[in-house]
């Protein structure tokens, strides 16, 4: 594949599913929307510590086996082994039935235990035993969609999100104004049941050869699947508890309304690069699984995904920084611009998710479970402990800063490692974006925090607009100018001038 080629194809699968994730994201800040108008900063709150217990006690029961599946059916399909991609499908299905079931009585028979542990109080027995189903319905769909991803149908995937959203916003809506408070675990079973229903119709499109396997078969042929779908339940257990403890600890420190706050900026800052993040578990971790054998071509592809996913998100990093009170009152409500200054520091820290992703998935593609536990455990008992320390210090806004310093610490953490393992470096382009890109981002945080609000913006925006050229004429470069989606900027007066002039083509990269 030459090197236009596999820009193409990556900006492809990040156009692909960061449009799905794109319009999810607008549904979703749209159902937030109506949360934040009918039941407020506490409704806003009781959503997200019942979706932080929801993920704790849904990543014990996945077995973090959907996501080691996607690594062993893609890798099946590379071989061509039409009859491993049929035991791995038949195998996870099973699986995913029997971990589902369990996962549910264990919510439901812990149900007062967490409600004392999450809230002070047994008030929400019933509510958090309701999302028993939830998980149930979580580990079947994750099995299908696991399916989908390993085969590498991105499209299917994209439409499943699409849809899903958008029957969850108007399911979501409906309880809201109906029920209010009591609307939120209706919405959240309904959304969990669409999820199902269109996970079961997008797999039943994908050709899976028909095999036929005992337990006993099924449980050796889910074997290594399961012993690297341990190592990825911990790593998803690890966060699921960091974001149950920032809950809990916020609840107990500041009050529900107080989550409500961090919740709305946390999910605003991820608003830029989810699509980023989407396109990298999508299309990248099973493209980098098929060239694990092939060490160069590891690193020029973790160098080649770094480099689209910071072109594609540092503009939109840097508006929601310059913009941030307008964004939190279009998006929610007025009574919610005390997060302000928590979304300045959590956009700060999705620049670092984003240079840390593509490295972290070399450890999975490699197959690897030992070194992604180890890097993974340090880093979320870590990130527990700058909660704590900045919450005890900072307050709410603590809670913010340690998710940048946090991903400072992980980025150097995932680069040695991956320096171990595939002899790992930065592309000079890599380097190039970087040293642009952190500086004006830093800018933009500096007077957004210490100048008059219209004076911050203004100097926001400019940089924005001197970013989102930069970027803009690089990706033109590394795609040419013969690319459908270049072609169809050039259309535009002036695109000619600024992406292609010879006066300010970028260099080489």
């Amino acid at each position: 594949m030459t090197s236009k080629s596999s820009y193409a194809q990556i900006l492809k699968a990040s156009s692909i599913m960061g449009g799905a994730a794109g319009i999810n994201l607008l549904l979703g800040m749209l159902r937030v929307k109506f949360a934040a108008v009918f039941i407020g900063t506490t409704g806003v709150g009781l959503i997200s510590s019942f979706g932080a217990l929801q993920g704790l006690v849904g990543t014990l029961a996945g077995l973090g086996i959907q996501s080691s599946a996607v690594r062993e059916i893609a890798a099946a399909v590379g071989k061509g082994d039409d009859q491993a991609v049929g035991r791995a499908v038949l195998a996870l299905r099973r699986i995913c039935w029997l971990t589902g079931l369990v996962g549910m009585a264990a919510m439901m028979l812990l149900a007062p235990l967490l409600s004392q542990l999450t809230f002070g109080h047994r008030d929400y027995t019933l509510d958090i035993a309701a999302l028993g189903v939830i998980i149930l319905f979580g580990n079947l769909s994750g099995g299908q969609m696991a399916l989908i991803q390993g085969m590498r149908r991105i499209g299917d995937m994209a439409r499943a999100n699409i849809y899903g959203a958008a029957a969850g916003t108007v399911a979501a809506i409906g309880f809201y104004a109906a029920l209010g408070l009591r609307g939120i675990i209706p919405t959240l079973l309904a959304v969990s049941a669409i999820q199902l229903a269109l996970s079961f119709h997008f797999a039943r499109r994908v050709p899976v050869p028909e095999v036929s396997l005992t337990w006993r078969q099924t449980f050796a042929e889910a074997g290594d699947v399961v012993r690297l779908g341990l190592v990825m339940m911990w790593n998803g257990l690890m966060g699921s508890a960091v974001a149950y403890l920032t809950v809990t600890l916020i609840t107990q420190h500041e009050g529900t309304q107080a989550v409500g706050l961090y919740s709305a900026a946390f999910a605003l800052s991820g608003m830029f690069v989810n699509f980023v993040l989407g396109a990298m578990g999508a299309d990248y971790y099973p493209r980098l699984t098929g060239v694990a054998s092939d060490k160069p071509a590891m690193v020029r592809m973790v160098n080649e995904q770094t480099e689209i996913g910071l072109l594609l998100a540092l503009p939109g990093l840097l508006a929601t920084m310059a913009l941030a009170p307008w964004i939190l009152q279009i998006f929610y409500t007025r009574e919610f611009l005390g997060a302000v200054e928590l979304l300045q520091w959590f956009i700060l820290g999705c620049l670092g998710r984003v240079i840390s992703w593509p490295l972290g998935f070399v450890m999975l593609a490699l197959g690897k479970g030992k070194w992604f536990l180890v890097t993974e455990t340090g880093s979320n008992l870590l990130h527990a402990a700058l909660i704590a320390a900045g919450l005890h210090f900072l307050g709410i806004e603590g809670v913010a800063v340690a998710f940048f310093v946090i991903y400072l610490a992980y980025i150097l953490t995932v680069y040695l490692v991956c320096r171990h393992l595939i002899s790992f470096a930065w592309s000079s382009a890599c380097a190039r974006i970087t040293l642009f890109g952190l500086p004006t981002l830093g800018a933009t945080f500096i007077a957004c925090r210490n100048l008059p609000l219209w004076p911050g913006t203004a100097v926001g925006l400019v940089l924005t607009l001197l970013v989102s050229g930069f970027c803009l004429r690089k990706l033109a470069f590394l795609l040419g100018p013969d690319h459908r989606i270049i072609q169809l900027v050039l259309r535009l007066t002036g695109a000619k001038w600024l992406l292609f002039s010879h006066r300010h083509r970028l260099p080489p990269a």
